[in-house]
Formats: structure tokens, sequence, C-alpha cells
């Protein structure tokens, strides 16, 4: 996914070519500059860059080796032979590749990026979850910290929510943290109980079924594509649900010319420029503080002095990644 140039001004053309209805001109070649240092210290460090599909459009098009969703990135780490893993995405996505890769150094560019669905439950809640319910299984989203992890059967993301419960030999799932996904997967699954945690994501908590009734009535021809974590309505309502990789997908497949994509609103930005044959109907006020925190000037900052390393203790490190890794069995 990194651009390879031979200097900062044929960076800047190649970003040219795929941003220029992003970014001024002159803000382009100025993340040019950035984005041709980054890729220089990446070779001379031999570091591997890894990218979540919610970076700002210059970043995600000019620096990671691989961009892809949380399952993704998550697969690719647990692959590398690189000392040195930069992972532009949030705290427990970086947390997620150390788990899988103790002896490498794993850097985060940004030390606030938090996330508000691995915020709003801790290791005590689980415990408590557990007791209330002994039978019951836990299953974790991703977006939760190693020390949630740890005190999970078995971790799941959005694209593979459905297939883990299902996978599972109980009556009764405990669905941890996102109260929205657990009750899609429900809808999907419905010969489980499932137990929720009332975690929400900032982001996509906020669309609602209005906003798609209203986008049709503007463009009836429009397609809608919700993630999983809206509401359960929102994903009722819309064409189409997935990860954010599923959604990266269908737009590159389906004959479908004008889309409407019920997520952050980076992506939508780094979709239009990988599709410029279709038009990308965004709602952007709709967009992760903690995602916008990864810049850059972080990440080149991050390369430089090597800040800022991510660190998960044992025994919390070895029993956050067997649940990580029943995932990746299943997947």
């Amino acid at each position: 996914m990194a651009i390879e140039a031979e200097s900062v001004a044929a960076l800047y053309e190649q970003l040219k070519r795929r941003l220029a209805d992003v970014y001024p001109d002159a803000e382009l070649f100025l993340k040019a500059e950035l984005a041709y240092e980054i890729n220089r210290l990446k070779k001379e460090k031999n570091a591997l860059i890894l990218g979540h599909n919610y970076m700002e459009p210059a970043l995600y098009h000019a620096v990671p080796d691989l961009v892809g969703d949380s399952l993704e990135l998550a697969r690719r780490a647990a692959e590398t032979d690189r000392p040195i893993i930069v992972f532009l995405g949030v705290h427990f996505m970086a947390e997620t590749a150390k788990i899988l890769n103790p002896d490498k150094t794993v850097l985060i560019p940004a030390l606030g990026a938090g996330c508000s669905l691995a915020e709003s439950l801790t290791a005590d809640d689980v415990r408590r979850l557990k007791a209330a319910y002994p039978e019951a299984p836990v299953v974790a989203y991703v977006n939760t910290s190693a020390e949630v992890k740890a005190e999970s059967d078995i971790c799941c993301t959005s694209s593979n929510a459905a297939r883990v419960v299902a996978s599972l030999d109980a009556e009764t799932v405990i669905f941890i943290p996102d109260q929205y996904l657990a009750a899609n997967v429900a809808r999907d699954v419905p010969n489980k109980t499932i137990v929720a945690w009332p975690g929400r994501c900032i982001v996509h908590e906020k669309f609602s079924a209005e906003d798609i009734a209203a986008a049709r009535r503007q463009f009836p021809d429009v397609i809608v594509l919700a993630h999983p974590e809206c509401p359960p309505d929102v994903v009722a309502t819309a064409d189409f649900s997935g990860s954010t990789a599923a959604m990266i997908r269908f737009v590159r497949e389906s004959p479908a010319r004008r889309v409407m994509l019920l997520t952050e609103c980076a992506m939508g930005d780094n979709i239009a420029a990988e599709n410029p044959g279709k038009e990308i109907v965004r709602l952007c006020s709709h967009r992760c503080p903690y995602m916008q925190m990864i810049t850059l000037e972080a990440t080149l900052a991050a390369l430089r002095e090597l800040r800022y390393p991510v660190e998960v203790p044992e025994p919390i490190r070895s029993r956050a990644r067997r649940a990580l890794e029943r995932m990746l069995a299943i997947a």
C-alpha cells in the first residue's frame, strides 16, 4: 500500500492523482514531504507499518505496508518477521499486535488514541458477568483492552462475530462490550441467548434510520452500507452491513454507482479515492476523535524516536493471546 517514490516531488504527483479532490495543493505537498521521510525511516529501521481503514487519506495512501480492518491486521501482525511494528490505529489495535508479537517493538503514534468501546468496561466488570452467568462463555470484541481479553474465552471482530458466537457450545453467551453489535449478532444467531454489555461506539451510535430515509429521498438509487456497530434499526434498514474490509470490497465489486457509508468518514475519503467512477455519499460530521490523533506528524515522530512502545505484562498477555488465537482459528 505504501507508495514507492524516488523523491518528494514524485510522491506528491502520485498522491495528487489520487487525492486532488481531498486536499488543497499546498497541503498535499507538505503531506508528501512527511510521507517520504516516514517511508525512508521505515526502510532504515526495517519497520512494518500497519494502517487501519480509518486513517486520514494521505496517511492511508502513502505510508502503510498493509491496510485493512482489525481482523486482517491482527493476522498480518502475527506473521511478520520485522523487529518493529508501527500501528496506525487506536490503542487496543496496537496492544493486539503486541500480544501476538511479544518479542517485537510495537509503537503507537499517539498515547491518547483510545476507544469508547474499550474504555466502557474493565476486567472486574467481566469477572462480575462471569459470576452472574457461570456457564456462559465470554466473547470479547477486539475493541477491548488486553486485561478484558485475558478474562474472555474467545475474541471476535465485526466480520466474524456471528460465526464465533455460533461456534460456541452454549445456549447463553456473554458478548462484550458493544451493545449494538451484540444485538445485530443476536438477529443472525437466533438460537443463542446473548448477554450484552451496554458499550457503544461514539461514532456509529450517531447514525439513525432517518439518516437513511433522508438519503434515499434525495438519492433514490443510493446503496446504503452500515457498519455492524450501528444501531440495529440502522443495520436492518441498510442494504448491506459488514466490516470496514467488507464495505470496501462491496464498493469495489458492486455495479452500484452511488453508495452511502455509515461509518467513520475518513474511510469514505479513502474509498472515494480508490473508486473514482463512483459517488460516495457521506455523513461527514461523524469522525472518530481518537483515530484523528494518528497523523503523519505523529507517525514520523514514532519512527524517529521509537515512541510510544506498547507493553502487555504476563500473564495477561498469554491469556489474552489464547482468546485471540481461538478467534484466528475460526476466522
